[in-house]
């Protein structure tokens, strides 16, 4: 029977998305109301007004547009290019930056417990535990006003990253499991799509005229508590992953029960005999930890490969493409950049989507060498705009095309495929361990970025894509030669390709390990 989408299945996708829409939005609400956070910094903590103009210099120069990808985007202050005339404005600086960085903090650390979290408890609880998280971290934003608002906004950040930590793991891996076969690489790019919508609104929303002000900035702040508290409700009516009921628990009777609802009601016996399948074989299995994934030579190749890929995506520019946006816009007379920079986050949205209708067409290894060719590329036209600005004034058109086709590339392919391309090399026993890890080695990458990026763009001045555009090359190259297609092969044809890309002449052995791999991620 051909898979079809029933109510159910849109409704438990859309509800496990909700997760990554408030990911997406705890990124880029922090970046808007930027100096006006500041100011109040500045107020609570009695800085002498003397010091307003160091402090305002420093957020002038600070990222100000906001991020348009989907693993944290975080902006961080640029380099400490002129000494603060008084160290009170030094304290002020440094609450900003723990207000922004103490998120990604959170990301690093919560990452590594998102996939033991769903198998304690369950995709389903274990969502709603971390919307515990994600309101408490609303909360303390949200009252920041009323106390040392500093203080509340750290911590506030600090637990939403702890929040999109989890997230980040458990979301791919419900959807993924829950996904049918015919729809699993589109289903899988919607986390993706939901994380920059959630960016994009929370760009518009923060426009001063809206929630971006003085008076409601703590409100704008506090409205992801919204979808934290409507994916709780929602999740009430979703059903359980039939793969985490029959395999990890052996419930047969409820397994069946959740593949009938999400199914509409369809035979069901061909998913059960395949789980059936995978469970023996998992049984026969030791359980796996992070340590076994490096360890184990069935599993080797792969998690290198799933780490390259988050790395090739963090790594990418795709930071400091946006760290320029603005500058750019304002040197290409643009009255308005703040909207410039909505726009690049409007394609951004867009061409996720498109990417979402791509995937199964196209192939995952494809459209990632196709994003990676056209970003380096893009890169190289960013790099000599920047470096012929002051020489030819037309110049900054050709950045600005860079910068939108720049993004246009990312959503295609490097963004969203990296998520889901995991649970797709790995069966259920080290599924949760093997996203965990890439959860975290995202965070990590995007942790350095945004504390490195403003040095090296310092240091290496209008040259600095140039750098960016070797190593996208490289990890092309990478991509070419290491990464294997996904697109309809089962798990045991996807284990025979790692081990004829290594080289290795165990390929027998790694397909019995991970039988069934292609299985469990099209379900």
């Amino acid at each position: 029977m051909t898979d079809q989408v029933t109510g159910t299945l849109v409704l438990t996708v859309f509800t496990a998305v909700l997760g990554s829409f408030q990911f997406g939005y705890d990124i880029g609400v922090i970046n808007a109301p930027q100096q006006v956070i500041i100011s109040h910094y500045r107020q609570v903590l009695s800085v002498p007004l003397d010091d307003r103009k160091a402090i305002n210099n420093h957020a002038s120069q600070s990222t100000q547009e906001l991020p348009t990808t989907p693993y944290p985007r975080n902006p961080t202050p640029t380099p400490w290019a002129e000494e603060e005339p008084m160290a009170s404005s030094g304290i002020v600086t440094m609450f900003w930056s723990l207000s922004v960085s103490s998120f990604a903090v959170g990301g690093m650390v919560a990452s590594f417990f998102g996939g033991w979290l769903g198998d304690q408890l369950g995709r389903i609880k274990a969502m709603l535990v971390a919307n515990i998280l994600s309101l408490a971290g609303a909360l303390l934003m949200g009252f920041s006003k009323l106390g040392p608002s500093h203080i509340l906004i750290i911590s506030g950040r600090g637990i939403s990253g702890l929040y999109c930590g989890l997230i980040s793991g458990l979301v791919p891996m419900y959807i993924g499991e829950i996904a049918p076969t015919t729809f699993r690489g589109a289903i899988g790019a919607l986390h993706q799509l939901a994380i920059v919508t959630g960016i994009l609104v929370s760009q518009i929303i923060g426009l001063d005229f809206i929630l971006g002000n003085h008076e409601l900035w703590h409100i704008l702040l506090a409205l992801s508590a919204v979808p934290a508290v409507l994916q709780s409700l929602l999740l009430f009516f979703c059903p359980e992953s039939p793969r985490y009921l029959y395999i990890k628990l052996d419930e047969e009777d409820k397994a069946k029960k959740s593949l009938k609802r999400l199914r509409g009601g369809a035979d069901v016996t061909k998913d059960i005999a395949e789980m059936r399948k995978e469970r023996e074989e998992s049984s026969s299995e030791q359980k796996i930890s992070i340590i076994q994934l490096f360890t184990n030579s069935s599993y080797r190749q792969p998690i290198l490969v799933a780490l390259m890929l988050h790395m090739a995506q963090q790594f990418s520019g795709i930071n400091g493409i946006f760290y320029y946006s603005t500058s750019i816009f304002e040197t290409a007379e643009v009255s308005q950049p703040v909207y410039a920079t909505i726009g690049v986050g409007a394609i951004n949205t867009v061409f996720t989507a498109v990417s979402v209708f791509l995937v199964e067409k196209a192939g995952r290894r494809s459209l990632f060498l196709i994003g990676m060719s056209g970003m380096f590329i893009c890169a190289i036209f960013m790099s000599v705009g920047l470096v012929l600005l002051n020489k030819l004034t037309w110049m900054s058109y050709v950045s600005m095309i860079a910068i939108f086709l720049f993004v246009s590339f990312f959503e295609i392919g490097p963004g969203p495929i990296p998520w889901f391309m995991v649970a797709e090399f790995f069966s259920q026993g080290p599924r949760p361990a093997a996203l965990a890890i890439a959860a975290f080695t995202n965070w990590t990458c995007n942790f350095i970025v945004a504390l490195c990026f403003p040095y090296i763009a310092d240091f290496c001045g209008p040259y600095v894509f140039f750098l960016f555009a070797g190593v996208l090359f490289v990890f092309t190259l990478f991509t070419f030669f290491k990464v294997p297609e996904t697109k309809g092969k089962s798990f045991e044809e996807i284990a025979a390709e790692f081990q004829k890309k290594s080289g290795s002449a165990q390929a027998p052995k790694a397909a019995m390990e991970m039988k069934f791999l292609g299985e469990t991620a099209e379900r």
